[in-house]
């Protein structure tokens, strides 16, 4: 590894994703990508008595396609990197615990994906690991229960609000000369632009998704039309449009290369999930069900991918704190 510029991570040897696995729920099956998750679970509690427990399924799920796909098994992962939106990060802790994999729990809220990612990477080019991995979930209906109100409130939602994905995403990743390989790594940095509203995230991210691509294209003296697809976490409609004014101002245009994970997922004319999707399973999802195949392929050959995370807790939400935010970033490349 070495430093571009300022802030940027550069891997030198080839870090490879060598497998990837998705799960989705049935609003998600009935989106857009329906057809590229690897498995759709249609029941809400995935047989469990609860929807923590049944996150965790999700996870567990999606991590066990991805090691399928790598063709490891999971005595062969040296370490994994995983966490969620509950408390405690008790879906990663409780799902991949039947693994006996050394563990790092990591909490990025919905950028945990692209923080495990870096993590995982870092690992690799260190020597820490030789196959590391990284997975995340999200849940509507616990994150609703945690963050929010319990589901028989029924509660109504405002204009700016997201639908909480219910899905989870995970990776392998090897030194290898993978068709899927990363390249360069920028960590988010904390910001915090006093946004106090709980259903309006993409506001409360934005913000700190532009400062993560600002600091990249500077570091890295490009631009925006040099990548193939700008992608970000779940900013939703609401966040995309402020994303874009934000980068206006430092005169950065990436709206004919841009494109947000919580745009792609449902269908918002036909779904009721008014600004779009969110949630850590959500980027992950979308990543690992569309946007990784289509690198394999050659479709996509030089991706910027930007997690964003709300990093308030019920705790700071009820104290009246405002919403802080971050945005870790990860070059992929064919």
């Amino acid at each position: 590894m070495k430093r571009l510029g300022r802030y940027t991570i550069e891997f030198d040897e080839n870090i490879a994703v060598t497998g990837y696995g998705s799960t989705a729920c049935k609003k998600e099956a009935e989106g857009p990508l329906g057809g590229n998750f690897d498995k759709i679970i249609y029941d809400y509690y995935a047989s469990m008595k609860t929807y923590e427990q049944a996150e965790s399924v999700f996870q567990q799920e999606a991590f066990e396609f991805a090691l399928k796909r790598s063709g490891k098994k999971a005595q062969d992962i040296d370490i994994i990197f995983a966490g969620d939106l509950l408390n405690q990060c008790i879906s990663s802790s409780y799902g991949l615990k039947v693994f006996g994999i050394p563990y790092f729990g990591i909490y990025g809220a919905c950028s945990t994906m692209a923080e495990g990612l870096i993590l995982s990477a870092i690992s690799l080019s260190s020597g820490a690991s030789r196959c590391s991995a990284c997975a995340t979930s999200s849940h509507f209906c616990s994150a609703e229960r945690q963050y929010r109100f319990p589901l028989d409130y029924g509660g109504q939602r405002t204009p700016t609000s997201q639908w909480t994905v219910t899905g989870s995403g995970s990776c392998i990743l090897e030194k290898a000369n993978g068709k899927i390989k990363l390249s360069r790594a920028l960590a988010g940095r904390i910001v915090d632009y006093n946004i106090f509203d709980l259903n309006n995230m993409g506001a409360a991210m934005a913000p700190a998704a532009a400062d993560t691509i600002s600091r990249f294209l500077a570091d890295t003296k490009t631009s925006p039309e040099e990548y193939d697809l700008i992608l970000t976490g779940d900013l939703g409609e609401v966040g995309s449009k402020c994303l874009y004014d934000i980068l206006e101002k430092e005169g950065i245009d990436i709206k004919s290369v841009h494109n947000d994970c919580g745009l792609m997922i449902f269908d918002r004319k036909k779904q009721d999930v008014h600004a779009g999707g969110s949630g850590a399973g959500c980027c992950a999802s979308v990543l690992c069900s569309t946007i990784l195949p289509k690198i394999q392929e050659g479709y996509y050959k030089n991706v910027l991918f930007i997690a964003t995370g709300a990093l308030m807790s019920p705790t700071s939400s009820q104290q009246g704190g405002a919403i802080p935010a971050i945005a870790h970033l990860v070059n992929i490349i064919a």
